[in-house]
Formats: C-alpha cells, structure tokens, sequence
C-alpha cells in the first residue's frame, strides 16, 4: 500500500511488535522509523510523554496547543490509563507497555507500537508500527494521512531526545 513504509529497514518490518496481538488480520499495516542520535534512555521519556500531547503538527491534532518542549518527569506509563490526548483530553487508552522500550496504544480503531531500540553505536532507532483493520478505502487514506503526521512526530521526538540531556533517577 502507497505510504505504509517510511525509513524502516526490512528487518525492522519482519520483527514482531507488539499491536501485532491485538489484530489478527488487519487491513492497514504501516511502518515509520527514525535514527536519533542518542542513547535509548535519553528518547524514551519523550515517547512516553505522548500521554499529554501528540507532538505532531499541533495546529491540526492538538487544536493549536503546543506539545510540551521539556521532559515532565512522568511516570512510566500503565495499561488502562489514556494513551494521548487532544487539546488537554485524554483520547485512547495504553495496551501494553515494556518500560524503557515499548509502549502500545488504542485510538480511533487503530492500535499503535512505538519501540525505543538500542544500536550498536550507541544511538537509538525510534520504531512505530500501526495496525487496524478497516475497509480497503479507509486504510489507504489512513495510512497517507499518518505518514505525514508520525513522520512530524518522530522527526519531534528525534530533535527533543537529541537536545536534551539524559534523565537521571534521583539520588
């Protein structure tokens, strides 16, 4: 399908995710990824801070509220509780998380992976995989239309992790 991949590698399309057991068939199957050239643990609190803003193009997916530009001090994410929000209100809901690496979510149909992995270099590849399964039709616009709007959101996250010092735990 036009647009279901963009800056992932073919082993990064065979590997497993986890919104692949929420769908068993699904209808859309998209894949984005990014280098961010920091360590794993400098990117994972800005993919888990999605939990307040979708750090995409505001204007359009946070009715023109900008995404926070600083680490919040979050913690970790926990199934049940919202996934993102829009405009300050919660919308979906956390499926599974593994801290530190992956966090999946549910919103408007469509189940979403995002995988923090460790390079060999040291840096990180930010991972996003989106399932659901819908009409033929709908699939194909979906898929354009979040090209467009991960592609900003990862290229967001990229540029915060890579500005940003590591986190450290308090002493």
């Amino acid at each position: 399908m036009l647009g279901d991949r963009w800056r992932v590698t073919d082993a990064e399309v065979e590997r497993r995710y986890a919104c692949d057991g929420f769908v068993t068939d699904p209808t859309l199957v998209a894949w984005r990824g990014v280098a961010v050239a920091a360590p794993p643990e400098q990117v994972w609190p800005w993919v888990t801070q999605i939990r307040v803003a979708p750090y995409s193009y505001d204007w359009v997916d946070n009715l023109g509220r900008r995404s926070p530009r600083t680490l919040l001090g979050m913690p970790e994410p926990v199934v049940g509780e919202a996934f993102t929000a829009c405009a300050g209100r919660p919308v979906g809901r956390v499926e599974a998380v593994e801290p530190g690496r992956s966090l999946t979510g549910f919103i408007l149909g469509a189940w979403m992976t995002y995988d923090v992995v460790p390079t060999a270099e040291g840096s990180t590849r930010l991972l996003l995989k989106i399932v659901m399964e819908t009409s033929r039709p709908v699939a194909a616009v979906v898929t354009l239309g979040d090209l467009v709007m991960a592609r900003r959101q990862l290229r967001t996250w990229k540029a915060l992790a890579e500005s940003s010092p590591i986190p450290r735990a308090p002493a």
